[in-house]
Formats: structure tokens, sequence, C-alpha cells
């Protein structure tokens, strides 16, 4: 039986090759996934464990309890703490650090990388160990900075440029008196790292005379347990925590693993749903082989074969298929990773230097993937094929299908897609996150169901294509009753495109529907013109709101000023702002009393509300940062959305409690409107400032726009893969269709229909299947972008369904498209058979 199997596989080798591409590129798809991330990973754990190359010890501050009723307070690290560290028998030396947010301009005023990456810190001394120089000095004053040495490439500032930057607000121009390196991660991903002098940097980023962190080196011979022993007896333990540098990598490494887990998941789950849409092209090859092979079989039977044995056969065909994919799938999947490393290049996120990861792991993987993909979907066209008789078999070409088989698959059909529809409806029902592990079960149950119901829609959809079809004439009228002779055939081939498009179409809906929802309530509570923050989302300082007031167009300013107190011994956010103007720079819908802030007077959105149990009128007691206790009262309930919510209150009650007052965002009323004149004069008056956005709401639609168009299209090309498998599953079906049925081919151009009409039957057949499937998929994308999105609607009060009909149009184009493109192969080798060979065909 193995040799009989074997033989059989070589026989058929170009009826299997759709198969094996098949299931190639899921494997191809899995093997690139785990190079990628694994060297990724890698890559970022060594440049980690170099960064902590200078530090043994790590000495950070901690918090430490107050006595009694008093306050606790957080120790800070000061230059006594560093001496002392340095001073310990074991410590070659003790550096103490700063580090914050920095941007940095590039030579036309915009800000180098994105400003989670953009930092700054301080160069210790005359001469830093941490950042060797390669060109210049030591940075001396406010006026003098280092840069690494990648934004300097980048950017093309030389030692002697003055350059613009910004902190937290105001613009400086400091020059550059030096060039380092770095092996700092940031750099690496396209930001920059910006060194000032250490008394410089603590007054900027932190505190004058305070660090973030000590970094003590041993002396040789010295390890770092024994030097962490030695800082904890000459350190306050109550006040400072000492962790080891190999401490501090291991610890960054599994952040980083973590990181990856999460990427890796991601893209394993598109792995997953190619192999999965992979799955129907190879029961359905190994089907229409077993069918093609009915005789063969039969007569192993009838010469002593057992059914296990006949199973076991198309078994080891599958099992040679799938190891043959899973070779060219793993040196793929290889050319995938390092493609992927390239591709992050180009997009502006370079990875760091390192080889290629290929673990045992992976390929284990590729292997146990491959094979056992390909075995489990051809275990039961395996099964089918040793149940039938040897005496049925031999008496036809293909063993029909049993009416009580059909009423089984049908009945179970109906019930699986009653149970999804009934489930993701409850889910609906649902608030937030509990109704998501219910509309993933309801989805599934609904998609096993349509798949099972497939063979029987497929007769009255394709009917309905009909009138359409009649316009080729015979060719037409052929091709339709060619697409529904075997249901189950065309349902596995129309499924594979079903699912990719349901998935697609399901997540433009959301996609489209969340972005119109966000523009409504942009245009519904926010009246202001301009809003303006920070790049990296930190706080601005209070000089932005002082230089807005003076610009001489600005009507109305008001700052969103975030500062923490305490209710009923809740921690909550309270939001400053400027009580004579708020009114005209948001419009919430008002629930009771009126939208009044000043003095002790405040308003609070309608959760908020409803959790203290408060009303119109209600007082409360709020405890502020520096303990005080004071005395609001509700002057109005508001209609919150996401954009804005929580507790206002004057910035004039709040601002006297806050030591550091911080402004997320400063919203700005101009005389004229929103207009590209009013947004420049904005942006001058602040100096032009590299760290600070000015945004209109049209602005912010579009930031959040361009966030969804970037998933939206990593999606799209995520499951691309999954729709060239589907492409390929065409492709196979019709090419064993044609050779299935030669000799009716053959009979066709006997009596007089030409090659052209023979390729415009093929191709009319394709395009029926691929638009089923398109239909199929475009009704459950919808059905699902609904139901996802009355979920999203509980938390979201503007959120409204939007049909994108426009993309859905593209889609159901490309889906004929793709038809017509699968169908030019197996139509060419169906004209070119020659007529009279055909006939004689079996």
């Amino acid at each position: 039986m193995f040799r009989t199997a074997l033989r059989n596989v070589l026989a058929h080798k170009a009826r299997l090759l759709m198969t094996v591409l098949a299931v190639m590129l899921g494997v191809a798809f899995v093997s690139g996934t785990l190079v990628f991330t694994n060297s990724l990973s890698q890559a970022l754990q060594k440049q980690s464990a170099k960064g902590f190359d200078h530090i043994d010890v790590a000495v950070t501050g901690q918090w430490k309890e107050g006595e009694g009723d008093e306050e606790g307070e957080y120790q800070e690290l000061t230059r006594e703490l560093v001496d002392d560290s340095a001073a310990v028998p074991g410590a070659a030396r003790a550096i103490g650090t700063v580090q914050g947010f920095t941007a940095l301009a590039d030579k036309d005023g915009k800000l180098i990388g994105n400003g989670f990456q953009s930092q700054g810190g301080n160069y210790w001394g005359a001469e830093d160990p941490r950042y060797p120089l390669v060109s210049g000095r030591a940075p001396k004053g406010e006026g003098e900075i280092l840069i690494d040495s990648e934004t300097a490439k980048r950017t093309g500032y030389e030692v002697g440029d003055t350059v613009r930057m910004s902190i937290d607000g105001p613009v400086l121009e400091p020059e550059i008196t030096g060039v380092f390196t770095t092996d700092d991660g940031n750099v690496a991903a396209g930001g920059s790292l910006t060194l000032f002098d250490t008394p410089t940097a603590q007054k900027l980023l932190g505190k004058p005379g305070v660090f973030d962190e000590i970094a003590v080196k041993a002396k040789d011979g010295v390890s770092d347990t024994e030097l962490r022993a030695q800082l904890e007896k000459a350190l306050p333990s109550d006040a400072v925590e000492t962790t080891t540098g190999t401490k501090l990598a291991e610890d960054q490494a599994k952040a980083i693993a973590a990181s990856m887990s999460g990427l890796k998941q991601g893209l394993l789950v598109f792995a997953g749903i190619s192999l999965f849409v992979g799955t129907f092209i190879i029961a359905n090859t190994f089907t229409m082989l077993v069918a093609q092979r009915t005789r063969e079989l039969a007569l192993m039977r009838a010469v002593g074969a057992s059914r296990r044995q006949v199973t076991r056969s198309v078994l080891i065909e599958a099992f040679v298929v799938g190891a043959v994919a899973a070779v060219v799938g793993l040196v793929a999947g290889v050319g995938i990773g390092a493609g992927l490393r390239s591709l992050m290049g180009t997009l502006d996120a370079p990875m760091p230097e390192g080889p290629l990861v290929i673990t045992p792991g992976t390929v284990a993987s590729a292997f146990a993937v491959g094979v056992l993909v390909t075995m489990l979907a051809a275990w039961l066209p395996g099964r089918r094929a040793a149940k039938i008789p040897p005496v049925a078999a031999m008496s036809a070409l293909h063993a029909q299908a049993t009416t009580k088989s059909l009423v089984l698959r049908n009945t179970l059909g109906a019930l699986f897609s009653a149970a999804g529809v009934a489930v993701v409806l409850v889910a609906t029902t649902m608030e937030g996150a509990d109704g998501q592990a219910p509309m993933g079960l309801g989805a599934v149950l609904l998609i096993i169901g349509v798949f099972v119901l497939t063979p029987l829609l497929s007769r009255p959809l394709i009917a309905a294509a009909a009138p359409v079809l009649r316009v080729f004439g015979v060719s037409g009228k052929l091709a339709r009753q060619n697409s529904v002779r075997n249901p189950r055939r065309t349902a596995a081939t129309a499924s594979a495109l079903m699912i990719g498009l349901t998935l697609i179409t399901g997540m433009t809906v959301m996609a489209g529907s969340l972005q119109k929802s966000i523009d409504k309530m942009a245009a519904s509570a926010i009246e202001a013109d301009y809003m303006v923050s920070m790049a990296n989302g930190h706080p601005l300082s209070q000089d932005v709101e002082k230089q807005l007031r003076t610009s001489g167009d600005v009507t109305a300013v008001s700052p969103m000023r975030n500062a923490y107190a305490r209710i009923d011994g809740e921690y909550e956010y309270l939001t400053g702002v400027n009580g004579a103007t708020i009114e005209e720079l948001t419009e919430f819908p008002v629930t009771q009393g009126s939208f009044e802030v000043g003095g002790t007077r405040a308003v609070v959105d309608e959760d908020t509300a409803k959790s203290y149990g408060w009303k119109a009128g209600s007082d409360f007691t709020v405890t502020y940062d520096d303990g005080d206790k004071r005395k609001l009262t509700i002057a109005g309930v508001y209609q919150a959305n996401e954009m804005m919510r929580g507790i206002m209150v004057d910035t004039a009650a709040l601002d006297p409690h806050e030591s550091e007052p911080a402004d997320m965002m400063v919203m700005v009323k101009t005389a004229d409107g929103a207009s590209d004149t009013a947004k420049d004069a904005l942006e001058k008056a602040l100096g032009s400032n590299p760290a600070i956005k000015v945004q209109d709401k049209q602005d912010l639609s579009n930031e959040i726009a361009k966030m969804f168009t970037l998933i939206l299209n990593m999606v799209y090309g995520l499951l691309a893969m999954a729709v060239i498998v589907a492409v390929l599953g065409v492709v196979n079906t019709l090419a064993m269709s044609v050779f299935e049925r030669s000799q009716e081919i053959g009979m066709l151009r006997a009596i007089g229909l030409d090659r052209t009409g023979i390729k415009r039957m093929v191709r009319l057949e394709s395009l029926v299947i691929s638009l089923f499937g398109a239909v199929l998929g475009l009704g459950l994308g919808v059905f699902f972008g609904w139901a996802a999105g009355e979920l999203v609607g509980s938390r979201m009060a503007t959120y409204e369904l939007v049909l994108p009909w426009a993309r859905m149009g593209v889609f159901l184009l490309l889906a004929a498209v793709v038809g017509v493109l699968a169908s030019l192969w197996p139509a060419r080798r169906a004209a070119r058979l020659n007529m009279l060979q055909a006939i004689k065909a079996e």
C-alpha cells in the first residue's frame, strides 16, 4: 500500500501541485512569522543587554510611608546618595542618571522620530563612559547639547550647528557641541537621544539636584550580588531599592519576549486563517482524486485490501504532499522573515542588527503544520473512499451522496446557523467586554453553519444568475449547470473565498462606522477651533496657555488640566478648566442643572454622578493633592463621550493645591474660525515648536482615521494570503474538473462548440463560483460588522452603522477578477484537449 500511495502521488503530481502550493503558503506564513519574531526578539534582547553593560547595580528611590497621620513621601535620589554609592568598597564608579522626553527638530522643523522615541538625558562629567564621543566635547550649561550619531546621520547635523528643541512647551535653541554613540533601542528604532550636562538635565527633565536612578559599576573581581549587598548596607534600606544589572537585563528580556508574543500571536492568527482556507483545497482535491479513482480503489478492495488500508493509502499520499509543502514552505518562510526585516526598515522602523534566527521549534512547527493540516484535511475523503463497497464502486464512476446524508448535513447546518445567529444577537444586548466572548462563539458557530449549508445555498443563489448567463448562450447555460452539478465541490471552493471576504468586509464596516462616529463626536462636543497638545501625549507647560492668550486672533482659551484628588476615600481625576470660557469651547448635552463652572461650582458626567449618587445641587468634599479639603457643589450633570468626561472644576480653585499642574490639552477659539492662516498664526505664537501639535477638529479625525487606515491596510495585507490560497482552490477545482469532464468536453467539441465557447464556459463557471463565495462573504461580513458595532455602541453614544457600499462593490469586482484570472489556465487546457482522445477517455 505504501508503494501504491507513492505511485499515485507521482501519477497525479500535476493535480496535487495546487494543494502543495496552498499548504506551502500557510507553512511559509507560519515559518516566516516565527523567524521574524524570534530574530527581532533576539536582536532587541542583545541590544537591551548592551544597555546594561555599564550597570552592575541600579539604585532607585521608593515610597516611604509616613508615621501616624503623616503623608508618605517618595525618597529622592540626591548627589549625596550618589557619592555614598560610589564610596562602597566594591564600586568602581557611580553615575546619577536623568531622563525624559526631549523633542528635537530636523532641519525642516519637523519632529525626529515619533513622540515616544524622542528622549533626553544627562551626560556625566567631562567623559561619560555610557556615551563615547565620536566628535566634539561634553556640553556645558543650558545652551549646549550632544546628539547621537544616528540622528546626526539622518538629519545632517554637525558639531557647531544650532538646533530647535522643546521639553514641555517653550522652544529652546542650543548648540551641538558633540556627537556620541549609543546602543539605546529608541535610537535604533528611528528616534533620537539628546544629552545635556547634569544640572541642565535635572532642571529641564526632572527636579534640580534630583536623579531618576543611580547606576553603579563594580570593580574588577566584584560580582553584582556582592556589590548589591554592600550598597544595601551603606544606603537607607527603607528609602531606596537596589537591583542587579543581570536582573534588569533579565526583566527587560522578559518584557521584550512578552511584547513579541503579542505580535507573534497576531500574525499566527492570520497564518491560521490561511491554513484553514487551505484545508478546503486539500479536502476538495483528495475528494476529487478519490472520486476519479473509484474503480481503482474498488479493485484494491476486491483483491483483499481492507478499509483501513485504503484510508491509510490516502493518508500516506497526504503525508508526502504535506512533507514536500513543509520543506518548501520552511525555505520560503525564511525568505519571508528576511523580507519583513527589510520592510521594517523601509517603513521608518529599522530593526537592530542581528542574524536570522531559525530555531528547532520553527522547523518542527513547519513540519507539524504542513503534515498535520494536510493529513487531517485528507482523512475524511480517505474515510469516504474506504466506505464504498467494491461492487457499488465498480458499477458507477461517482458515488452520489444519499438522501439521508444530505438531510443530516442540512439539518446540522441549520442548527449551527440558528445557534450562531441567536448567540450573536444575545451578545449585542450585553455591555462592552462582557459580550466579546459570546459574540466570538456565535461568529464561529454561524460560519460553520453557513459552510455546512453552502451546498444547499448554492442552487438558489447560482440560479439567480441564470438571466445574466443566458446572454452568453450555450456556454452560459453549461457554466450554470456545471456550477451546481456537484454542490459540495462548489461549496468547498466558494467557502475558501467566503472566509477571507467575511473578515475583510467585517473589518471595513467596523472601521468606517467608527470613523463616522468619531467625526460626529468631535463635531457635537467640541466648539473650539483648535486643540493644542504635546506630540507624545505628555503634559504641556502652563506657558503654552499663557502664550496662546496673548495671540491677537484668539478669543477664548481653556486648558484641560488633570489632577488627582480623593473623594469618599477613592482617587478621582479632576479636570481643571477656565470657567469663564469653557461653555464657548464645548457643547455637552446637560441633563440636570447648568454647565456652570466657577468658584466652588463643578460639573460632572452622568456615569460619575450615578456612581456617587449625585445630582444637580449635591455637595461633596474633595481632598486635593496637598491634603487640603474643600466642599464643592454640583452645578450640572452632562452627557460625556470618549473624548471628554469626568469632574470639571475651575483652574482658580484647583491650581493653589497643585505643585506641578499638568495641562493635557489647551482648547482655543479664534475670531475667524479654523483656517490655514489662523493655524499658522498659532504655531508661530508657540515658536513653531516641534513638540506641540495644533489640530482642528478635522485634524483630530484625520489622525484617528490614519490609525484605522493603517490597521485596515495591515489586515488587508495579512488576509491577502488567505485570498491567494482561495484563488489556488478555484484554479485547482477547475483544472481537476476539466480533467474529470474530458469526455464531455470532447463531445461538446464534436457537436459544434468551438474552442472559444469551451473557454467561455470554464471562465463563466469560475466567475459564478467566485461571485457566489463573495456574496456569502459580504453578507456575513456586514452582519458581523453590524453586531460588533452594536457592542461598541453600548459604550459610544455617537456610534452609527456605515455600510461602505463603494468598497463592497470593489470587493465584488475583485472577486469577479479573481474568478476570471483563476480560470485562465484551466480554460486554456480545456480548449486544447484533443477531441477524439477526449471522447475515448474514461
